[in-house]
């Protein structure tokens, strides 16, 4: 077959579509949401019939794609780190159900923050629950671990992780395909009580998975992703992870490397191959993009007088993402140098879209919260995060998916009245109706803002699961109906909005505003009218 030219992202859609994918689960997430759109363009995965629709978030992503698994069918779950952490728990619970058909858990990491909290390194949950990690440092590689993976999973009856950053994620290669595989047909499974995590059933699935730790071993011990390349200068080894490796190779386009290289992209680590490459160097610089895990791991392994190399002793910079002149100053050859940037080209901070609707709303509520001291307003992750931001400078946090409602009833719990809490209309039903609930079974005096712009703006306009609900949402979780309030943020309900604000904000009790319209981007592509727009 001739090659594609895919984004890494991309290169696993196409190798789970080839592979017998049915069903593909995911709440959209920067670096990951590439991956489900593909599948949902693909004519041959519409003609496949292959599930593609966006879950309300990972958590519920990660359930039904265990569902779908319980089935026989192959299945896919797809989000960033920080999406792992909300699908944790039933992530680390799969571990010891195993899978029926094949599961892939695929989670993008962000070294560097480029759109993210924190630069968390998936490959520890991956340790933590005891499944094999596979992590790509090429597209090929994506797509072929992609392709595999789902009969490893089948193999050992057990969900597999592949994990990659943000780089390999969104940079494109060319790559080659496998043939169509036909999708599995409905075969439930053998032990009919392998998903009931009762007690006494956990504790026997669990000494199965450790059981099967020997197997992983050895699998990754004889795995071609794992290779090992000799070298003549024996006074320095290097174990690359990843796309590190490529990072490494990079550094060597006109010659060969003179070290003993062990790249790895396949876990547990191949503690034979460590061993192999240790004895034979004086020192090891361990290369990988994200956390120090290997670093840290091999440490117990090796030799105590041998030295280690890398981002716990400072060779490698210990935050931030890896790119190939970290690589070369760590080796000792020269940095390549781009062109300098003309001095015309000024750098300009991220800002909301001239006609978001979330700057009328903001400017209401910056006019309503004047009689009172700064530091009352709670905000979320989405575009509209932007408004900590000049000349707005609305809010006041920012924390994870979900938080804004429950840190706010948190404050006012500790006496901050008023208390406001500002929320997107897609993170709300990824996270936010339950901080809501808490909020109605206490009557907590906070005014909530559900910013509706009936899309998740912030991943490329995804459907939202909250358009035309929001309302009957908040009255099913026992908003008061006098209380919940629905606003046309422009600039000429600016007056009346504001009064509604100040109302509210004065109420002693709970009060939800949800401000309505649409995003920019949405008025953009379906090209509708001004007068369209403020009815």
């Amino acid at each position: 077959m001739e090659k594609l030219l895919l984004l890494g992202d991309e290169a696993i859609a196409q190798g789970a579509i080839d592979a017998g994918l049915s069903g593909i689960y995911a709440y959209p997430g920067t670096p990951s949401t590439e991956i489900t759109e593909y599948v949902q363009r693909s004519k041959l995965a519409k003609e496949r019939g292959i599930h593609s629709d966006w879950s309300a978030n990972e958590k519920t992503a990660m359930e039904t794609a265990l569902g779908m698994s319980y089935t026989g069918k192959r299945a896919m779950v797809c989000m960033k780190h920080v999406g792992l952490n909300v699908a944790s728990d039933p992530f680390i619970n799969s571990a010891i159900t195993g899978a029926n058909g094949g599961l892939i858990v695929v989670a993008a990491d962000d070294p560097s923050m480029h759109s993210s909290q924190n630069e968390q390194d998936s490959r520890f949950y991956g340790k933590f629950a005891l499944i094999p990690i596979f992590e790509p440092s090429n597209q090929q590689e994506a797509y072929d671990m992609t392709y595999e993976g789902f009969e490893f999973s089948e193999k050992y009856e057990i969900p597999i992780m592949i994990r990659l950053t943000t780089r390999l994620a969104h940079s494109r290669a060319g790559v080659k395909q496998s043939a169509l595989k036909d999708q599995n047909k409905i075969s439930l499974p053998k032990d009919m009580r392998q998903f009931v995590l009762l007690p006494s059933i956990a504790r026997e699935r669990y000494k199965i998975l450790l059981d099967n730790q020997a197997n992983f071993e050895k699998e990754s011990e004889q795995s071609v992703y794992n290779k090992y390349v000799k070298g003549k200068d024996k006074s320095m080894g290097i174990i690359a992870c990843g796309i590190a490796y490529n990072y490494l190779m990079e550094n060597y386009t006109d010659d060969e490397c003179p070290f003993p290289i062990l790249k790895i992209s396949q876990y547990p680590l191949p503690i034979n191959l460590i061993k192999k490459i240790s004895s034979e160097c004086k020192k090891i610089l361990v290369l990988e993009d994200g956390y120090p895990l290997v670093e840290d791991m091999i440490n117990g392994i090796l030799d105590k007088d041998l030295i280690v190399l890398g981002r716990t002793n400072g060779t490698i910079p210990r935050d931030g993402e890896l790119d190939p002149n970290i690589v070369a100053e760590a080796i000792g050859k020269p940095i390549k140098k781009g062109k300098d940037v003309p001095g015309l080209v000024v750098g300009r901070p991220p800002s909301l879209c001239t006609g978001c609707p979330h700057i009328d709303s903001f400017d209401a509520l910056n006019e309503a919260l004047k009689e009172y001291s700064k530091g009352r307003v709670f905000s979320d992750i989405g575009c509209y995060t932007l408004s900590a931001l000049p000349p707005y400078e609305s809010i006041n946090s920012c924390v994870d998916m979900g938080a804004s409602v429950t840190m706010a009833k948190g404050a006012a719990d500790a006496g901050l009245k008023p208390s406001v809490a500002v929320v997107g209309d897609s993170t709300f039903t990824h996270s936010g109706m339950t901080g809501l609930l808490d909020a109605v079974n206490e009557n907590s005096p906070i005014t909530v803002f559900i910013l509706d712009n009936s899309i998740t703006a912030m991943t490329g306009g995804q459907k939202s699961h909250a358009t035309g609900r929001l309302e009957n949402i908040c009255l099913g979780i026992g908003v008061k109906p006098e209380h919940l309030k629905i606003l046309n943020p422009l600039k000429k309900h600016h007056e009346e909005n504001v009064k509604i604000i100040k109302d509210e904000l004065a109420y002693n009790g709970l009060s939800v505003i949800i401000p309505t319209r649409d995003c920019i981007e949405i008025i953009k592509k379906t090209k509708k009218t001004t007068k369209e727009i403020e009815k």
